[in-house]
């Protein structure tokens, strides 16, 4: 699932609602709670000062100053005092009035700052350099520095983390939020909410609150995480809710660390300013020097060499007690950056200094606007607070804790109430989020709501949901082939509501010119209780499937003949018709590792221009094939995190690798099983992350076939022979061109995201990415499996009307390279392919364009 999709998720049902009629309702409770309100002011110029850190002396509740200086904190509770701190400032500590609403306003000094130690010049501005340049410098005392200031240089480490994260629509239309449509869901718009400091109209679309504890070992190294209790709601309940906010926390940046070398966010990689190799992509510069207190500080102002490329620009308040560490950081993005739908994004760090000299993680704040226009139009603002306390040093817990489960849920997780919240929370909610919670839940029992809700699912799922029934999926209704002509198909499946053990599924699909009926029924036990399509799977399946398909595709009972891949290049008229017969138990493990045991009965009769003809005297022609095999498959894909959808589960990428084991055996004899074999596969993928040379996608694939078959029982490599790229297949490939019994491959993908050419002028502010592709395919085939040496096999398709044919692969491997340009509208990319051997193959050339839709951030 792509970024843009899970926007348009988000609006789709709030835009549907808003055509509903009712009346305006709007009650709001009074909390009886200590309150204190005002606004911050520089004591000298009078500037109205932002983000400025207010809190209940002695306590963790606290917030932060808007746009406009103004705040208002409120906590349950009696306190007699506030304290107002900002790194270049004074701190200032004011009295209240327990249990009250207090007003004030409050002016602020500057902190000592020691200007000697800035040196300003006058006339040309010099060359930027890193030699002599004394901010370079601190910044490597700061690189030098960076494993004993990580909160994981002690051996054992504990804290208590707290996560908030928010989504909100704004900018919203005014026609929109006058219209009479509208009156009835207006108690859902919050009128006060900060957003790039100015207060903004705007409506929440999600909201979560978590408590986690968190324990570290460093030797040998271990993390475990509990989440103790979580709180959330969303609008958009049609999308799997534990695969979107793990979405959203990596959106987010799920552990931003300054002292890693690369911070991942926004789906992107981005180097972070005390990188190991920071000072050759950043500048710079000492613009302040301040003493808070005991400690003296300094202020690094740093921005990017190249406006284009993944970095940040901002400060770091650097600590000059012989540690320099970082003592808080404010990290930003200019507008010129290679980034998609992103209008602006604010990350903010403070840290702490505990008894053992490390100054530690306190708050973590991540604010984002997005829009699919650059400067106006409807906008989604998110936001991602994360509180770090009660941190214990190298306090271990016995060893038996940490050989258990590094992500753990604790009972009753979701059962937290609003007492335990309001106990729990480091800092103070806005009156608008308090009301949060109640005003979903009065959103989701309104029935105008529900079927604006069961729009956008039956848009974006494919599945049109009647209570026990589902009827689709939609985009396989109708496509077409040169054996069926206009084919049209009809389908559907149970829910849980039918019942939460049983599923059945099933569709019927006629050709026009062949006349035919297609047809496939699936029935499933889950042991879990889970459909079949949702992690973790543990069920039992059996189906039966009469369809056709293209030899050497995967026989996938998910597998749609969508009216896109309809569109195919040259000659393809290489047909099956498939009765296939399964039974098939799927089991996941938490860990992600899975395993999928299948018996399957397989007859396949060939149409179109396909012919089986055995390779004897007589040339006898062959009606059907009949197989029957007993398959093992094995998975294994450690730290991973998907996307749920209606119908397939999305693995959201990261630095894992992902380990794929294919065992088939076939007995021969066995239900008119025609040949005994054995087949085995693997795979391995990984992605490589290069910093700011972005990624690289590398699968590593090889199997061996042993038995003697005939070719439509051999490896047939997968082709592709639709204009649409195919990164798990041959783009220049022809259906069915290429067989083996052995063969191991490499495929690899690398994405510069822009690196070239945002340095190129007039090109850079299109922002363009490049990717470059290299595929090599080494194989061969057996003089017992090959029909030109050994008889009473079947003789390989010949070329005809302009078809490629069949064909072992040789002694050379076959090799196709590409490079494309994406991005294009922030939405197409086009490559350019090469083939570089076998071009004597009939239906054949060097050269092939192909695109995709890749929307991304």
């Amino acid at each position: 699932m792509k970024e843009l999709y899970v926007f348009v998720l988000i609006i789709a049902p709030l835009w549907c609602a808003a055509q509903q009629k009712d009346t305006l309702i709007k009650k709001e409770d009074s909390l009886k709670v200590t309150r204190v309100s005002g606004q911050v002011t520089d004591a000298v110029s009078g500037q109205l000062l932002p983000f400025i850190s207010i809190g209940f002396t002695g306590s963790s509740y606290e917030t932060m100053s808007d746009g406009q200086g103004k705040f208002v904190l409120s906590a349950p509770g009696s306190f007699s005092s506030i304290t107002i701190s900002y790194i270049g400032y004074q701190i200032v500590t004011k009295t209240i009035k327990p249990g009250q609403l207090t007003g004030l306003q409050i002016r602020l000094q500057r902190s000592q700052t020691q200007l000697k130690e800035v040196m300003i010049t006058s006339g040309k501005s010099k060359r930027y350099r890193n030699k002599g340049n004394p901010a370079v410098e601190l910044i490597q005392q700061v690189i030098n520095h960076k494993d004993q200031n990580r909160m994981e240089s002690a051996d054992y480490l504990q804290y208590d983390q707290y996560e908030r994260l928010a989504l909100s629509l704004f900018h919203l239309s005014p026609k929109l939020l006058n219209s009479h449509f509208f009156s009835k869901y207006k108690f859902m718009l919050d009128t006060a909410q900060i957003i790039n400091g100015q207060a903004q109209t705007s409506l929440p679309v999600y909201f979560s609150e978590k408590r986690y504890q968190y324990y570290y070992r460093k030797n040998p190294i271990k993390s475990v995480q509990v989440l103790n209790a979580q709180k959330e709601i969303n609008i958009i309940k049609f999308v799997d809710t534990v695969g979107l906010d793990t979405y959203l926390n990596r959106l987010y940046g799920n552990n931003i660390d300054i002292y890693n070398n690369n911070i991942f966010i926004l789906t992107n990689q981005f180097l972070s300013p005390v990188a190991n190799h920071a000072p050759d992509f950043y500048k710079f510069f000492i613009t302040d020097t301040v003493q808070s207190g005991k400690e003296k500080l300094v202020e690094i102002s740093f921005t990017p060499r190249n406006k284009g490329d993944l970095l940040f620009e901002g400060k770091l308040m650097v600590t000059m007690d012989g540690h320099y560490a970082v003592e808080s950081c404010e990290l930003n993005v200019n507008k010129q950056i290679n980034i998609n739908f992103m209008r602006s994004l604010k990350v903010r760090q403070d840290f702490k200094k505990y008894p053992d000299g490390r100054y530690y993680l306190t708050k973590s704040d991540v604010k984002t606007d997005f829009g699919i226009l650059k400067d106006k139009g409807i906008g989604l603002f998110g936001e991602r607070a994360v509180f770090y306390e009660h941190y214990k040093l190298n306090t271990p817990l016995p060893a038996l804790f940490y050989e258990g489960k590094s992500s753990q849920t604790a009972i009753n997780s979701n059962q937290a109430d609003s007492g335990y919240w309001q106990k729990h929370r480091p800092d103070t909610l806005t009156s608008r989020q308090v009301k949060v919670y109640a005003d979903f839940n009065r959103l989701e029992n309104m029935p105008s709501f529900k079927r604006a809700t069961w729009i956008a699912s039956t848009i974006t799922g494919g599945y049109a949901d009647l209570g026990a029934v589902q009827a689709g999926p939609f985009d396989a209704t109708y496509s077409f082939n040169s054996v069926e002509g206009s084919r049209f198909r009809i389908g559907g499946r149970t829910t849980p509501l039918f019942n939460k053990s049983i599923y059945l599924e099933g569709y019927s699909a006629y050709g026009i010119k062949d006349q035919q009926l297609k047809y496939y029924f699936g029935g499933s036990f889950s042991f879990n209780q889970k459909p079949y399509y949702q992690f973790p799977n543990d069920y039992l399946k059996v189906s039966y499937q009469y369809d056709m398909d293209i030899p050497g595709q995967n026989f996938l009972i998910e597998k749609e003949q969508s009216i896109l891949l309809s569109i195919r290049r040259g000659t393809s008229d290489f047909w099956l018709y498939n009765k296939i017969f399964r039974i098939d138990y799927i089991k996941d493990f938490e860990n992600h590792f899975s395993y999928n045991v299948e018996f399957k009965n397989w007859n396949q009769r060939p149409a179109g221009a396909l012919n089986y003809q055995v390779n004897n005297q007589a040339n006898s022609p062959v009606l059907s094939l009949t197989t029957t095999e007993l398959d093992l498959g094995l998975k294994y894909a450690p730290n991973e995190h998907i996307m749920q959808g209606t119908m397939y589960r999305h693995t959201i990428e990261s630095k894992y690798p992902i380990f794929s084991l294919q065992i088939n055996h076939a007995f021969s004899g066995l239900l008119n099983g025609s040949y005994s074999y054995t087949n085995v596969s693997a795979n391995i993928f990984k992605r490589f992350y290069l910093s700011q040379l972005g990624y690289t996608d590398i699968t590593l694939q090889g199997g061996v076939l042993l038995g003697q078959v005939p070719f439509p029982l051999l490896n047939i490599i997968p082709a592709n022979q639709t204009y649409l790229y195919d990164p798990n297949a041959y783009n220049m490939m022809n259906f069915l061109e290429f067989v083996s019994d052995h063969y191991v491959g490499l495929n690899l993908t690398h994405s510069f995201d822009g690196f070239f050419l945002n340095k190129i002028p007039l090109v850079d502010h299109l922002k363009l990415r490049e990717f470059f592709s290299l595929k090599i395919l080494y194989g061969g085939l057996r003089n017992e499996n090959n029909p030109r040496y050994t008889t009473n096999l079947y003789k390989f398709p010949a070329s005809l009307n302009g078809s490629s044919g069949t064909y072992s692969l040789g002694s050379t491997p076959y090799i196709e390279a590409g490079v494309g340009i994406g991005n294009i509208f922030k939405l197409i990319r086009i490559d350019v392919i090469r083939r570089f051997n076998y071009l004597d193959h009939p239906g054949t050339t060097p050269y092939g364009l192909r695109f995709s839709f890749s929307p991304d951030f």
